[in-house]
């Protein structure tokens, strides 16, 4: 078992930049709670650009705020719309994401993956080879908080 860690995001910020040249890095959240001004003005402050789901307000505080289909919806909006952009680069271990992988990784705009957790990093990637994945536990040095 990994011992548990927090990310400094601003130090992964700059990784990402440095590393996979990410001009834009997108940060999906559930829903917005005021109580969470600070969180969200962290993120932001760390180089991220905020999306929020839209809930209508009877879903307001019943349901957890799932991301995956805005996510996806993004990603395929802007393929299918002839946006710009070189590649994606994915902080997830989910395989809700593994048919957009595949494709994204067909159409030459994937660069990596990178799970949150060995352990959890969906069996659906498996066919992906090495090139594509990787583990943030394998660069904690360069983004953990301290």
């Amino acid at each position: 078992d990994e011992p548990a860690w927090n990310i400094d995001l601003a130090k992964f910020r700059v990784y990402l930049k440095r590393k996979y040249h990410v001009e834009k890095a997108y940060y999906f959240l559930g829903f917005v709670n005021e109580s969470n001004q600070d969180l969200y003005e962290s993120i932001q402050a760390s180089g991220f650009i905020l999306v929020f789901k839209k809930h209508n307000d009877a879903m307001l505080g019943t349901k957890k705020g799932n991301v995956d289909t805005d996510i996806v919806f993004t990603i395929m909006k802007k393929l299918y719309k002839k946006e710009p952009f070189d590649n994606v680069v994915l902080v997830s271990g989910d395989g809700d994401y593994s048919m957009m992988v595949d494709f994204l990784i067909e159409e030459g705009k994937f660069k990596k993956i990178l799970f949150p957790n060995k352990k959890f990093a969906s069996s659906l990637y498996k066919k992906i080879t090495r090139h594509y994945f990787d583990y943030l536990a394998n660069i904690r040095q360069n983004i953990e908080y301290k």
